[in-house]
């Protein structure tokens, strides 16, 4: 491990998880030391209330390679990752969760593919013997994977997997916010990545506490809003919400005009709710009008003073062959 620049950059986002990390720590070296791989393991310990942080700060005075980071509060799982990958230098980048339920030997043959095979990007581990117990988690997580597969097309058995490992330029074009980690594949897609997903091994929690509740389905189906409106409108949101604005300010100036018209013929017009009925339609289409072209502005300005571009290059791809 005397390259400046490590082969593989672990991270593990870690939470009240004291009775783990000792053992977390020794598994991950066990799993990469006889390997050719230089390695650093960064640690992230997300504002933990128990003894999480000594262990890890005790555990990293002898063992070089460990990293640890220390928020300042509890942040949530995707501040820590992306503390992570801001941290993270290695060629390759490998996630997965502290509890242990994830196993590290998994991590050289994910790299071995990545190594490999150069038309993968990003590999998402599938547990597909998963050892979790409670229906109150597989149920949920099932019925998340498909809604999530559907909605986006970026087809995953297990979006819920923690282990996954990626090439660096690609986490260097990820930035996380909010609660996004659960669709770091579809940020991964959206930047250029090609996925693959195969089955890892799956252990069963034996010691700590989850830390995941039935709540996350709520907040997992408001986030799929969100990225399904962000891959599909994200550099044109006037498509967005003018096509909403069209379609209200259209029927709404044909019932003004058509009240206009029996205006004209002598009729009285000022009690009738088909009135009321087309100045709200008028006025909600001209503001879905106007949010969707201040839309177009702000997307300008965040592409044209820096020149970020919509689009990226890749490398000549080598024959398979």
């Amino acid at each position: 491990m005397s390259s400046a620049i490590p082969d593989i950059s672990i991270v593990i986002p870690v939470y009240n998880e004291a009775e783990n990390v000792t053992d977390l720590v020794a598994r991950v070296e066990a799993a990469i030391r006889p390997t050719r791989y230089s390695f650093e393991l960064i640690c992230i310990d997300d504002g933990s209330r128990d003894d999480t942080a000594y262990i890890l700060q005790s555990l990293a005075a002898e063992r070089p390679w460990l990293c640890p980071l220390f928020l300042m509060r509890n942040y949530g799982q995707t501040a820590a990752l992306q503390a992570g990958f801001d941290a993270a230098g290695g060629r390759y980048v490998v996630t997965l969760d502290g509890d242990l339920q994830n196993d590290p030997l998994d991590i050289p043959g994910l790299v071995d593919r990545l190594e490999e095979d150069t038309s993968v990007d990003m590999i998402s581990g599938w547990r597909k013997e998963r050892q979790d117990r409670a229906l109150s988690r597989k149920l949920p997580s099932m019925l998340a994977n498909r809604l999530i597969s559907w909605a986006t097309g970026v087809s995953l058995h297990d979006y819920g997997c923690a282990l996954k490992a990626y090439r660096g330029e690609i986490i260097a074009r990820i930035r996380l916010y909010g609660e996004l980690h659960r669709f770091i594949p579809i940020l991964a897609a959206e930047a250029g990545a090609r996925i693959v997903e195969v089955p890892v091994r799956h252990h069963a929690r034996t010691r700590g506490q989850s830390k995941y509740g039935i709540d996350r389905t709520f907040r997992v189906i408001l986030d799929l809003l969100l990225m399904k409106f962000l891959m599909r409108y994200l550099h044109r949101p006037l498509h967005a919400f003018g096509g909403v604005g069209l379609g209200l300010l259209i029927p709404g100036l044909s019932m003004l005009g058509w009240l206009l018209l029996q205006k004209l013929l002598g009729a009285d017009i000022g009690g009738r709710p088909l009135l009321m009925a087309g100045v709200t339609l008028t006025l909600m289409g001209v503001q879905l009008l106007g949010l969707g072209l201040l839309g177009e502005i702000l997307i300008r300005v965040y592409h044209e003073p820096e020149g970020r571009a919509q689009y990226r290059l890749r490398d000549v791809p080598r024959p398979k062959s």
